[in-house]
């Protein structure tokens, strides 16, 4: 099983939107940690009042990895509203032969510029993670190019930049109430957008939102 680490040195390659690049990712399939003492990937973090920092206010990350070398995740609620998926596909000079349904989102302050799709697990490349049974998280551009193929994954968002923490880092915030762990849903996953993507991942917990700055943690 491999460690966070070299996770991270897989995505030093990136693909840029802007820059029209094309960067093939170099990884095996199944990386995933279930195993560790850590048991935060594959979960949604929903930001809490105690979060502190305005780049994550009400905030939603899918954790795609949680271990002791560390955790990354990317924030799949707050779209993108300076770049749309059509237009990633022109900077990579791609031409959509299927309408993208698809929405960027900003994944998190850490490598903005770098691309990561989450998605769900009927499509796999050489690059393509197993983060869970339901869903796949994928870094190399060809993805990019099967999505405008219309042979694509049914469901999948493009997250520009991710969110990390360093060891001990997320377990720190979690007791201080910044974040609330909940079970991964589809919909909020893939469908749902900005606030109403984090109201309703409050409403999973069953608390109104008001309560939140007393509670905090894993659900």
């Amino acid at each position: 099983m491999k460690h966070y680490a070299t996770f991270l040195r897989l995505y030093t390659q990136r693909w840029t939107p802007t820059l029209r690049s094309m960067t093939n990712f170099v990884t095996e399939p199944d990386f995933s940690m279930s195993n560790t003492p850590y048991g935060l990937q594959g979960k949604l973090l929903v930001a809490t009042p105690h979060i502190g920092d305005p780049l994550f206010e009400k905030s939603v990350i899918y954790m795609c990895l949680h271990g002791e070398d560390g955790a990354m995740g990317v924030v799949v609620n707050h779209v993108h509203h300076g770049l749309t998926f059509t237009e990633v596909l022109e900077n990579l000079s791609i031409d959509a032969l299927v309408p993208p349904r698809g929405r960027v989102t900003r994944g998190g302050p850490v490598q903005e510029q770098r691309g990561f799709v989450l998605h769900s697990p009927d499509y796999a490349h050489d690059s393509t993670i197993k983060v869970t049974d339901e869903v796949r998280l994928t870094t190399a551009v060809e993805i990019l190019r099967d999505i405008a193929e219309g042979i694509g994954p049914q469901n999948y968002l493009i997250a520009l930049g991710c969110s990390q923490w360093s060891p001990g880092q997320l377990e720190q915030e979690l007791e201080a109430n910044a974040w609330i762990s909940i079970e991964p849903d589809h919909e909020l996953i893939f469908v749902s957008e900005n606030e109403p993507a984090w109201k309703q991942a409050i409403d999973k917990l069953g608390i109104d939102p008001g309560q939140l700055a007393s509670v905090g943690g894993h659900a």
